[in-house]
């Protein structure tokens, strides 16, 4: 899909204003990062999928729910993907990559026991953040003359997002009695959760694209959005190191 140039949109802010701004986000997000993991369960959600055996679909289903709409790296990286798509078919299209992405390797990565760092697969969502928002402000084209498969990509980073997730449940020992259903359950889940952090998500960007000044914002939107996905990188990376 080629998307409007945001460089135009630049010149609209003042570098003080942009700053202030880019300051904010970024000790915002420093400030959450000590108390927050992106794909963390709750401490009484880990305790639960420690004791219980055997199928248990609805709990699984809530959980993963609730883990969509709470996981604000998805929320930031889909945020971006559908930044510049107005119709919903191409809307469908892009969602439908990420969740396939995002549910082949969650589910794979539980069944099969796959062991990766989760520091080092939270960076790359991260830097999954970061692409978007470079991809959205036009940076490829302008730096390289090339423009990213923009499918291909959304459903490449699904599959770390899915990855991620992978880690988190393996790190909780979830029991075998009753392990595909309730994977399969808690999959579902998610893209319930999905589809509601989406619909507000759309709700809140139809009013915004309705007001005069959507372009002069969404270049600040998108320089936030990296520097939340830069900080994100940093956090996981340092974990890594530190751990």
């Amino acid at each position: 899909m080629k998307q409007p140039p945001l460089a135009g949109g630049s010149r609209a802010f003042a570098p003080c204003s942009l700053a202030l701004q880019l300051a904010i986000a970024i000790f915002s997000l420093l400030a959450f990062a000590g108390t927050a993991a992106a794909h963390a369960v709750a401490e009484g959600d880990k305790g639960y999928i420690q004791e219980i055996t055997g199928v248990h679909l609805i709990p699984f289903v809530y959980l993963g729910a609730k883990h969509m709409v709470t996981g604000y790296d998805h929320l930031l990286f889909l945020f971006g993907v559908i930044f510049f798509l107005y119709r919903l078919k191409h809307i469908a299209v892009y969602v439908s990559l990420f969740a396939v992405g995002h549910s082949t390797t969650m589910l794979l990565g539980v069944y099969f026991g796959w062991n990766v760092s989760s520091y080092l697969i939270d960076a790359i969502i991260g830097l999954s953040v970061v692409y978007k928002a470079l991809d959205n402000l036009g940076a490829f084209q302008r730096w390289f003359g090339y423009q990213p498969d923009t499918k291909l990509a959304t459903l490449i980073f699904g599959f770390f997002h899915g990855l991620g997730l992978a880690t988190k449940i393996l790190e909780y020992e979830i029991a075998q009695d009753g392990l595909v259903p309730n994977l399969l359950a808690f999959n579902v889940g998610v893209e319930i959760g999905q589809l509601i952090a989406l619909a507000m998500i759309l709700i809140a960007m139809s009013y915004w694209r309705k007001t005069p000044s959507f372009l002069q914002h969404a270049y600040a939107a998108n320089v936030l959005m990296m520097a939340a996905g830069f900080v994100l990188i940093g956090y996981q990376l340092t974990g890594y190191f530190v751990a």
